[in-house]
């Protein structure tokens, strides 16, 4: 079964600013064995999402904060190695959310539930584009954004695994998209690969600028990853009625202390616009519809999913760094 041990990173010391390496623990433990109605998963790949960082501080949100201690959450997807549950035969191919580590044991109540891949599935594409960013993107855009053909689309983090996938729907859907990212080389995949009309690349122009120069008629749809003055730009560009999809803000993540509100806030109010959150659990009973309009899609050819897949268990804080220093290219996955 590989490693005759259950390698493990869990959460030593909870964040003050920035991760480090600090915060976790590398630890060994022997390979747990299922009970009655349990399956036993080897994890193949670990998925990274900047939410987690959030679960690590001991504050409410909409799920449990981590505890000192504990395995460090993840999805994950891999294969059953055993099985007391009808449901799972070994060798069936799984994703769930097994956390930082070799194996891990669920059952039918668990909450670390378990779904089976669809056979030809690519068990990256399966943490990327049809697991939990990709349909944060379907439904973020599709059911919050609402767009229109002929809108203008405005995405912040646009080369990362939500805003990529965001930027390429609404390209579907008939709207123009521009996309904020940081580098040349994230902004010239955009428009080469991703089919982005046009890019704003943070790090070297000017983004209040940049918006106003390339939606001179406003801002129709804005998918907001990032927040600060990014949120601020595009806040200050609204068309009218506009729609303000609000999925994340990671440029504040790691901040010590909230950063203040947009002072642009109330041009919501002077464009007749809406700004509203969500968070993607919330459609869980729609999952299966929107995966196989996805896959739809990606066999037809009207859409491509990038993944940033770093290599060894042992590499797992470093690749959970990736996220917060801009490294990542498309959806950060790590190949056990």
């Amino acid at each position: 079964m590989g490693t005759d041990v259950n390698r493990q990173w869990r959460l030593k010391k909870r964040p003050q600013g920035m991760i480090t390496e600090s915060n976790f623990e590398y630890g060994e433990q022997p390979i747990p064995e299922p009970g009655d109605g349990e399956v036993l998963v080897q994890n193949l790949y670990l998925s990274f999402d900047p939410t987690l960082r959030g679960q690590m501080v001991d504050r409410a949100s909409y799920v449990a904060p981590m505890q000192l201690g504990d395995v460090m959450r993840g999805g994950s997807a891999g294969v059953v190695v055993k099985s007391n549950n009808a449901r799972f035969k070994v060798g069936d191919r799984v994703k769930g959310s097994g956390g930082w580590q070799d194996y891990f044991v669920t059952g039918n109540d668990d909450v670390l539930s378990l779904s089976k891949l669809a056979d030809g599935v690519d068990i990256p594409h399966a943490l990327s584009i049809f697991g939990i960013t990709g349909l944060t993107a379907y439904f973020g855009l599709l059911d919050i954004g609402q767009p229109k053909p002929g809108d203008t689309v405005l995405v912040s983090g646009a080369a990362g695994a939500t805003g990529s996938v965001v930027g390429q729907i609404a390209k579907l859907k008939g709207c123009r998209v521009i996309g904020i990212a940081g580098g040349q080389e994230k902004c010239d995949w955009l428009k080469r690969c991703a089919q982005f009309d046009a890019t704003i690349d943070y790090k070297s122009e000017n983004v209040h600028q940049r918006i106003r120069e390339l939606c001179p008629k406003g801002v129709n749809v804005h998918f907001e990853n990032v927040g600060g003055d990014i949120m601020e730009a595009a806040l200050g560009a609204l068309a009218m009625n506009a729609r303000v999809v609000l999925c994340g803000g990671i440029s504040s993540y790691n901040a010590e202390q909230a950063p203040p509100g947009p002072n642009s806030l109330m041009n919501l109010v002077i464009t007749r616009s809406r700004i509203e959150g969500f968070i993607v659990l919330d459609y869980m009973e729609q999952f299966p519809r929107a995966i196989k309009e996805l896959a739809q899609w990606m066999a037809e050819g009207k859409l491509l999913s990038q993944e940033d897949i770093q290599l060894g268990l042992e590499n797992a804080p470093q690749t959970f760094m990736r996220l917060f220093n801009g490294k990542n290219r498309g959806k950060q996955i790590l190949k056990l």
